[in-house]
């Protein structure tokens, strides 16, 4: 137990990292991957080739764009510079630009909603019952007379002396049928 916790307490050296055989493989497909620039048949139109690249190839692309980036960026070429760029923020996959007419569609879409919405509301009142009497202004009326009466609020409302709000009237005058 001790020796374990002496081995992960213990720095290792730089020698130790690279003695491992797949670290010293690492290390060398690093450093060959950032030696050498990308070819320029390989960077050259990558805008306009990109979205047809499959995902595989896009994949090996960038990871050999990024392991570029990690050396010194004065030894990256300019097509480099500008792929790595144009990869990480170029109008193509969520940041692509919307297609044509999709705006038209999207109002035409909204309209149809909101013709629906409406008809449905207007087809529900159709067949809903008339208001109860409660909500006659004559109703209203009455219940402030009886606040009155009873002194409910004395503080701020219509049991007040000298009240002059609406209190409870809310409608109209009611419909005669």
């Amino acid at each position: 137990m001790f020796l374990r916790s002496v081995a992960r307490a213990v720095p290792r050296s730089p020698a130790a990292i690279r003695a491992g055989p797949i670290a010293s493989l690492n290390a060398l497909n690093v450093r060959a991957a950032s030696d050498h620039a990308i070819s320029n048949p390989t960077l050259a139109g990558i805008e306009k080739r990109w979205e047809a690249l499959p995902p595989q190839e896009q994949a090996e692309l960038w990871m050999q764009l990024r392991d570029r980036m990690k050396v010194d960026w004065h030894q990256l070429t300019l097509q480099e510079k500008k792929a790595a760029y144009w990869i990480a923020f170029g109008p193509h996959g969520p940041r692509a630009e919307a297609p044509k007419g999709e705006g038209l569609k999207i109002l035409f879409k909204v309209s149809q909603l909101l013709a629906a919405s409406l008809a449905l509301f207007y087809t529900i009142h159709l067949f809903a019952k008339p208001k109860p009497k409660t909500m006659s202004k004559e109703w209203q009326e009455a219940s402030n007379e009886y606040a009155k009466a009873e002194k409910i609020n004395p503080i701020h409302g219509v049991g007040k002396e000298g009240y002059e709000g609406a209190g409870f009237v809310q409608s109209g005058p009611a419909e005669k049928s």
